[in-house]
């Protein structure tokens, strides 16, 4: 992963059943203080060690408003399971999940991420199965669970994480029917809210495609469709028939690394890949999405390091 490599940061500690502990530095917020930075469907803080600490604060406050004790292990899907959390809190536990998946997303490195993406996971199948409706059904089958279930953050989120997961174990996802599962939250996530976080289930669905082993679904022209649908690429997308569907989906540059890394590159269409990356160097930030704008261009210049060695 290509995670802030060049970053001295000591704010992550972890005992030995692997629970997050703060840095000093980080400054304690209330919970509406906290909520404050959740944006547009996504995390507003700098990118930066003082970013990191802000977002290692929300996700102290996030623990402490449900409860968490020191002695949980998030690690264990049984064990956050079991964790009693009251039903109006549902959507602090979708923040949480999120809040896991930007911090290991977007500020740490192999191996440490995988634990704090392992962590969200857990959170986002815990605000799933708060639904009642949601555990009845996941009784006979989970796609079944996940057809009928309406809170898209918790469906958003547990994937996200899900995935990151997935990604790191790739063939043991496989033969544990990971796919099938995470493609069922997918397949809904486009049905009710393909907007949700900049085209953000596309994104998933295009990553997904392309990152499966060949021979075990691993589908580029599904891939394309897909990522199609957040870029402003007309000849690219002709051969899909798909164009830009999701509004301001250019000034999230996201969706342009995702479709230079994920379909781009994956067809040695180094050129392209090269032109895609280096239209996100060239805009400003700006304002609206100050945390994966900024992170997504130094991905497109760690991207492009490796486009160049095909040049």
């Amino acid at each position: 992963m290509r995670r802030c490599a060049a970053w001295s940061l000591c704010l992550l500690l972890f005992t030995g059943v692997g629970i997050l502990a703060i840095g000093q530095d980080a400054a304690v917020m209330d919970l509406e203080t906290a909520s404050g930075y959740f944006q547009n469907d996504l995390i507003s803080v700098e990118y930066s060690e003082a970013g990191r600490a802000t977002l290692e604060s929300i996700i102290d406050t996030l623990r402490t408003e449900l409860g968490v004790p020191d002695d949980l292990n998030e690690g264990s899907e049984d064990a956050v399971g079991a964790f009693e959390v009251a039903a109006e809190s549902k959507g602090v536990v979708n923040m949480l999940a999120q809040a896991y998946y930007t911090l290991a997303n977007v500020f740490l490195e192999e191996p440490e991420d995988e634990d704090i993406y392992v962590r969200g996971k857990h959170w986002g199948l815990k605000s799933l199965r708060m639904n009642p409706g949601f555990v009845e059904l996941e009784r006979s089958r989970f796609d079944t669970a996940v057809a009928a279930e309406t809170d898209v953050a918790a469906l958003y989120w547990t994937n996200s994480n899900w995935l990151r997961v997935a990604q790191k174990n790739v063939m043991q996802s496989v033969f544990a029917g990971v796919p099938s599962r995470v493609k069922a939250i997918m397949n809904r996530l486009t049905e009710i809210a393909p907007e949700y976080a900049n085209g953000g289930p596309y994104r998933q669905t295009g990553a997904y495609f392309s990152g499966l082993p060949a021979g075990f679904g691993r589908d580029l022209d599904a891939a394309l469709s897909n990522l199609c649908h957040v870029v402003d690429e007309v000849t690219l997308c002709s051969e899909c028939e798909v164009t830009l569907s999701i509004e301001n989906a250019n000034a999230y540059f996201e969706n342009r690394t995702f479709f230079a890394e994920f379909y781009l590159m994956a067809t040695d269409q180094w050129e392209e890949a090269a032109r895609v990356l280096q239209s996100v160097l060239d805009e400003p930030v700006g304002d609206e999405y100050v945390l994966m704008n900024a992170y997504s261009q130094e991905n497109a210049l760690q991207l492009l390091e490796e486009v160049n060695e095909h040049l």
